[in-house]
């Protein structure tokens, strides 16, 4: 099996140490660390984020299979950074003020990461003035906003109406997420995109992020 599968695989079991071990041994090879990234550790999360949108692994298997990703890709960046590989888009992520859960917002940040996607986490209770300014600061393409809590939805909209005052409503797409909130309730405060869950959140910030939605 070649070495690009076995990080793939490992990944995939959550198996951290050795995926460490089998990237740094694709290094010492030679292998570019563009290819061992997005066909080995990319690759392996992309099956992850598959199987859990179809229920057939649960939360903390992909929050296992996330940690020896990033264990990977703690080895890599570095070498990404030298050779000039850009992320694919930049996104910042938080839960609502008022909010302080955080295991969903988690996980949409590691389905995205693992889509190649930088993301800027704001954490939990984040206003909807640092979430425009750090979109504008940092040169986000995409604002994803949390909320797990009725009382704290109303943040959303306030979100929208900062980044339209923000005269970047145009440029930025904004992203709506968590268990109360719904697709009806995304387009009656005029953000972009509702998804109800982690792995269609990552696909769709990609299609923004290449301009492809």
């Amino acid at each position: 099996m070649d070495i690009l599968n076995e990080i793939s695989e490992n990944m995939q079991k959550g198996k951290a140490k050795i995926v460490k071990e089998l990237v740094q041994q694709a290094i010492d090879d030679g292998m570019d660390a563009k290819v061992i990234l997005e066909q080995g550790l990319l690759a392996g999360m992309n099956i992850v984020g598959e199987k859990f949108k179809n229920n057939q692994v649960f939360v903390p298997e992909v929050l296992i299979a996330a940690r020896a990703m990033n264990m990977g890709a703690s080895l890599l960046k570095p070498l990404l950074a030298e050779s000039g590989v850009e992320a694919s888009g930049r996104v910042c992520i938080g839960t609502v003020k008022g909010d302080l859960h955080d295991i969903g917002k988690n996980l949409v940040k590691m389905m995205m990461e693992g889509k190649g996607l930088e993301v800027i986490d704001l954490g939990t209770d984040v206003d909807a003035e640092t979430y425009v300014k750090t979109a504008i600061e940092q040169n986000c393409q995409v604002i994803c906003c949390s909320a797990l809590l009725t009382t704290t939805m109303p943040v959303m909209a306030q979100v929208v109406k900062e980044a339209e005052k923000a005269g970047i409503r145009d440029k930025v797409k904004i992203m709506v997420g968590g268990a109360p909130v719904s697709e009806a309730f995304c387009q009656q405060i005029g953000a972009d995109r509702y998804t109800p869950d982690a792995a269609s959140a990552a696909d769709v910030a990609v299609a923004f992020c290449r301009g492809t939605m």
